[in-house]
């Protein structure tokens, strides 16, 4: 499992996006989280396709499209020829969700479903095996800066403990609130692909990634030694090599 940090660019200085996006991928960033809102699906408006085709010519970063809209088989298309690399949509903003994958799926992009705080994890269940990756959002989705809701964690267990017991190869991906102290708790509770926007974006960049990367070793390194814990000598060298990951 891969473990990774994606920047979401709605909490960036639009007036340097161009330059904050060359600092992250600079730094060796990977993952780029794009939200697009509607102003109908959520309250706010963010982006669309004009301001993803523009960065796409600037960066070779994976670009990871959060579709916040109503009805989003509108415009998975238009997403993907603008440069998505991986389309999420919402559980709760499709009429039909099973449609709404196999359209993602046509269009040779990775897929993503998402659900919001209160919705549970056994709505979306069946679909484990059509998808790549279920996004758990950890906040009311529309507004950035919100605090991490606790109650979401037993839903990241709940969907780890499915996507294990059926072994599949799906990423569990949170978005809100995620900070030093909440991040921790995600990665242990199951999720490897963490959305962070106003963590990322609030000061200088070049020296947040530099601070960032002495956790996030300390943080791994104790992961692996508290799973070691768990677990008996033989497996040890198995699990050192699934889960040291690499943050970005």
């Amino acid at each position: 499992m891969e473990y990774r940090l994606c920047p979401s660019i709605l909490s960036a200085d639009f007036n340097r996006l161009g330059e904050q996006i060359q600092t992250l991928e600079k730094a060796g960033v990977e993952w780029l989280h794009i939200d697009v809102m509607d102003g109908d699906f959520v309250p706010s408006i963010s982006f669309g396709m004009p301001v993803i085709r523009s960065i796409r010519k600037e960066s070779k970063m994976f670009f990871d499209v959060h579709l916040m809209v109503s009805a989003p088989e509108r415009y998975i298309q238009d997403f993907v020829d603008c440069g998505a690399d991986s389309i999420t949509v919402h559980a709760e903003a499709c009429e039909d969700l099973e449609r709404a994958i196999e359209l993602i799926r046509d269009a040779g992009v990775k897929v993503g479903v998402s659900i919001k705080p209160a919705t549970p994890v056994n709505d979306i269940s069946h679909l484990l095996e059509d998808v790549d990756m279920v996004l758990i959002m950890t906040v009311q989705p529309g507004f950035g800066g919100q605090k991490y809701l606790p109650e979401c964690t037993e839903k990241i267990v709940e969907l780890k403990e499915l996507i294990d017991r059926e072994e599949l190869d799906v990423d569990i991906q949170v978005d809100g609130g995620i900070n030093d102290e909440t991040m921790e708790t995600v990665m242990k509770a199951g999720a490897n692909l963490l959305v962070a926007g106003s963590y990322v974006f609030s000061g200088d960049l070049e020296q947040m990634f530099t601070v960032y990367r002495k956790r996030w070793t300390r943080l791994n390194q104790r992961l692996i030694e508290e799973e070691h814990e768990r677990c008996d000598h033989r497996k040890r060298g198995a699990i050192s090599r699934e889960i040291l990951p690499s943050i970005f």
